[in-house]
């Protein structure tokens, strides 16, 4: 598989920490796991904690040279944050209502980010097995258990006699993403929603089963970055609704602003950079 790295020798051991980390989460799925409550009311358990652990171990073994933020040890000075150049960005758990729920619909989330930009990132799957990877420049794939990765890319238009497929959140909408997908369906005609958990929902785009994900609703640097990666290295981009590169500057709240996710040729990208703007 290393030729299709591109010359990235972080990837790999990436995707394989991944895994590790799902192997540790999946003792506590459908095992009445306890759920503590956060500062922030956001649920962890065990089972976050655990990941945790290990990608931590893992990223510092790796290169101990790159600072790592995670979701679950977060409470690093935006002071100390703004000398980083270079540092990962991971959610150990991510989609944790889900993972409570039963629900296969949670990753791992592993994103190594330069400047405040993405490089790549890894979404793994520890229910299927199935993990995404890529980076901007440096493509895309979908690995399968027991199967060759291949490579995959947004789709500028939906097939012929397939409806404009818009991915939503299953707990989160607000009204102004409501009016948005109002005047996206008055130039495109009928949408049909996808909902799906975690950062899945950008792994819809990357390879071609989905055409957009707005998100006009919360979300923290580490919910997104991983999947980020891989759309962009699926042809995709993320935008901030006024149109410039969502990127991960050392802010001092973790949260990001609202976004849209679509290929970056899209025919209908000024329409839907319109509606958001509005």
């Amino acid at each position: 598989m290393s030729e299709l790295f591109l010359g990235h020798s972080l990837i790999a051991p990436v995707i394989e920490l991944a895994r590790q980390a799902g192997e540790v989460i999946l003792p506590y799925w459908r095992a009445d796991v306890a759920v503590t409550a956060k500062a922030d009311d956001s649920p962890v358990t065990a089972a976050d904690l655990a990941a945790h652990h290990l990608i931590l171990e893992g990223l510092t073994t790796l290169d101990s040279s790159i600072p790592v933020l995670s979701e679950e040890d977060a409470d690093i000075d935006q002071s100390v944050r703004a000398g980083w150049q270079r540092w990962w960005l991971v959610d150990p758990l991510d989609g944790t209502k889900e993972f409570i729920s039963g629900s296969e619909e949670f990753t791992v989330n592993i994103a190594l980010i330069e400047q405040g930009r993405v490089v790549f990132g890894v979404v793994s799957m520890p229910t299927s097995g199935r993990c995404y990877f890529g980076g901007a420049g440096l493509g895309a794939w979908r690995s399968d258990l027991n199967e060759a990765p291949r490579q995959i890319q947004v789709r500028q238009t939906p097939a012929t006699g397939e409806a404009f497929t818009v991915v939503a959140s299953r707990r989160h909408t607000s009204p102004e993403q409501d009016r948005l997908l109002n005047g996206l369906s008055e130039g495109l005609g009928e949408l049909k929603l996808a909902n799906i958990g975690s950062s899945l929902k950008f792994c819809l785009l990357a390879e071609g089963s989905a055409d957009c994900y707005p998100r006009l609703a919360p979300t923290s640097q580490w919910d997104t970055a991983a999947a980020q990666g891989v759309l962009e290295g699926a042809g995709g981009e993320v935008l901030e609704l006024n149109g410039r590169p969502f990127s991960y500057p050392p802010r001092e709240s973790l949260l990001n602003p609202y976004f849209l996710a679509l290929p970056a040729k899209a025919a209908w990208r000024e329409r839907l950079l319109a509606l958001a703007r509005s």
